[in-house]
């Protein structure tokens, strides 16, 4: 009778648990001794570790994507161009000739002695120097003839231009009409052009550029 309880109890618990279980009984008042093994708790933990594992990866992942956007949102810093250049010079001794934000780092072209050029690439979110390469080009008596006699440098032509937006670029004309132009973009996004006096740094819209003829029309 004990026998046939104990069999009823093992086999209910198995039903229950949805796993297998053997059962062990012996005759006289002595207690069954049971032993189950509960597949289904077993495959139910390895679906736990599975999903534990898929929602770190997926965490690792979202992750990423923010320090990629976070990356991209600093390159639009608050990293003058006169700043730049400023970086430039303290790491490459010369004269700033150019600066341009390109691709969202500032390029800027310094002369050094005899006809080496360097280029050094500035961040425009902490102004660290990311880089600096150098060229030997075979225009530099004509860069220091169109700067002979001025008094304004790249970096103080930058910071006049920038009283009329944000400046993109600044770079030196040597052709005919001698001095800094200079490139802007206001906060609606339009881009002007405009000359900055060597000697007296003053600021005067491009013959060339028509972003202010519109109220002629």
């Amino acid at each position: 009778m004990k026998r046939n309880i104990v069999i009823a109890v093992v086999t209910a618990a198995a039903l229950v648990g949805g796993g297998t279980a053997t059962a062990l009984a012996v005759s006289g008042d002595d207690a069954p001794t049971t032993r189950a093994t509960e597949n289904r708790a077993a495959d139910d933990d390895g679906r736990d570790d599975d999903r534990g594992r898929a929602d770190a990866d997926d965490q690792d992942d979202d992750g990423d994507d923010r320090d990629d956007s976070d990356d991209r949102d600093a390159s639009s810093g608050d990293v003058t161009a006169a700043d730049a250049i400023a970086a430039a010079l303290k790491h490459t001794p010369g004269t700033a000739v150019s600066a341009e934000l390109d691709d969202r780092v500032w390029e800027v072209d310094v002369l050094g002695g005899g006809d080496t050029w360097h280029s050094v690439r500035i961040d425009p979110g902490s102004g660290k120097v990311l880089g600096a390469s150098k060229d030997d080009e075979d225009d530099a008596d004509e860069v220091r003839a169109a700067l002979k006699g001025a008094s304004v440098t790249a970096g103080e032509a930058a910071k006049a231009a920038a009283a009329e937006g944000t400046v993109t670029s600044v770079d030196l004309d040597d052709d005919d009409d001698k001095g800094w132009e200079a490139e802007t973009r206001a906060s609606g996004g339009d881009e002007r052009d405009w000359r900055v006096d060597p000697s007296s740094g003053s600021v005067t819209a491009d013959r060339d550029d028509d972003g202010g003829d519109s109220d002629d029309d």
